[in-house]
């Protein structure tokens, strides 16, 4: 008989062995705020990713923040018309209200829940927006040959918000390395965890600098060019005794500490298999649950977050598997251009597909702490409560 514990839709990825490492790292007297242990993790995280740099910041919100930001402040764009997925977490598109961007909302897809192209392409001839943020939703990739050709034609810089789908691939190439910047999350339950934080990676080491400067209030003692930070002072007359304080931009404190750095370099080594584990249980999901929709996407590697469902009858589900000691949500927050925050303020708009999603959309447990039995468990009760719903 199946043990009675809690199955919960996240658990700690933060071991004792790495809480007892870190209990006796600060015991050591170190350094607690941002220092070398910081740059460590960026240069590991940067390599991990395949791209040229990497940026820690205190949440994947505040990666969002940021590159939005930088794109705002750097002269990178022509215009803030910005295309963002409804299918998303509010901090996806929130910097973006916030900083004046012009959104355009873009349905779902009925595969992998990512951009429907079709309708992003249109979007792109109607608008001409300059850039594009994209959800890698619960792990998966979308076609990102053809989103990338159109971003392409249409001169359109595409951000990849990918704090649900740390280690993925796509071709053999990691989630966010394809586009000009990509965000991560190190919170509680995610892939790996840092307590709280996230990453901003980049091969562009202008945007990059920016970005360092953004993170420090607007600065320039952390810009890691040279030439550019000579110019900078040059531009301005500013002398070597007035340098560490001259702010260049309106900026934030977005930093993470050490401390943070420290988990995260310990949690780097056990990525691969966490992503393993991920990909394993969703595929046992998978198997168990025939009659029912699920995701299915050209991720070469998938570090599923989630296994996402469609059913009928939703609340009833979810209590259902609450009563049985079964943690379950909406998928994601449905669409979010039905929420308070964006109805309040913007116009209606049709988007039947993440309408859909918003109704009907579910996800389950997978973590690292999954058991077999606990996906059986898990995918009997889903089989003896929910009603199959598809697109």
């Amino acid at each position: 008989m199946y043990s009675n514990r809690k199955i919960l839709l996240a658990e700690d990825t933060i071991d004792a062995q790495e809480l007892h490492q870190l209990a006796s790292w600060l015991q050591s007297g170190t350094r607690l705020t941002k220092g070398p242990l910081t740059l460590d993790f960026e240069r590991a995280f940067a390599q991990y990713i395949g791209t040229k740099h990497a940026i820690f910041v205190n949440s994947g919100s505040s990666a969002n923040l940021l590159i939005a930001y930088a794109l705002l402040k750097s002269g990178h764009l022509r215009n803030n018309v910005v295309i963002a997925p409804t299918v998303a977490w509010v901090t996806t598109i929130a910097p973006f209200m916030q900083f004046g961007f012009e959104v355009k909302l873009c349905d779902c897809n009925a595969t992998d829940l990512g951009f429907d192209l079709d309708a992003f392409e249109a979007m792109c001839e109607q608008y001409q927006p300059a850039c594009a943020i994209l959800v890698h939703v619960l792990g998966h990739a979308t076609d990102m040959d053809r989103l990338l050709s159109i971003c392409k034609r249409h001169d359109v810089h595409l951000i990849e918000d990918t704090c649900e789908a740390l280690g993925s691939e796509y071709k053999g190439q990691k989630l966010g390395s394809l586009g000009l910047a990509g965000s991560f999350s190190f919170y509680y339950g995610h892939h790996i965890s840092t307590i709280e934080g996230g990453m901003v990676v980049l091969n562009d080491s202008y945007l990059f600098n920016v970005m360092l400067s953004i993170r420090s209030h607007g600065w320039a003692r952390d810009l890691q060019d040279a030439s550019m930070h000579a110019a900078w002072t040059k531009e301005y007359g500013i002398d070597e005794v007035r340098d560490l304080y001259t702010f260049y931009f309106p900026g934030f404190n977005l930093r993470s500490t050490d401390l943070n750095a420290f988990l995260g370099l310990s949690q780097l080594k056990k990525l691969e298999s966490l992503v393993h584990k991920r990909e394993s249980n969703f595929l046992l999901y998978r198997q168990l649950l025939p009659k029912f929709w699920s995701q299915q996407s050209p991720t070469s590697t998938l570090s599923s977050f989630a296994y996402g469902l469609l059913v009928q009858n939703r609340l009833e589900t979810c209590k259902y598997l609450t009563s049985h000691g079964i943690e379950s949500r909406p998928l994601i927050c449905g669409s979010l251009a039905r929420h308070p925050f964006w109805t309040k303020e913007k116009d209606s708009v049709d988007l039947p597909m993440a309408s859909i999603v918003h109704d009907h959309g579910i996800y389950l447990p997978n973590h690292g702490n999954l058991s077999t039995e606990d996906i059986h468990f898990i995918a009997d009760k889903v089989n003896e409560v929910a009603k199959p719903l598809f697109f």
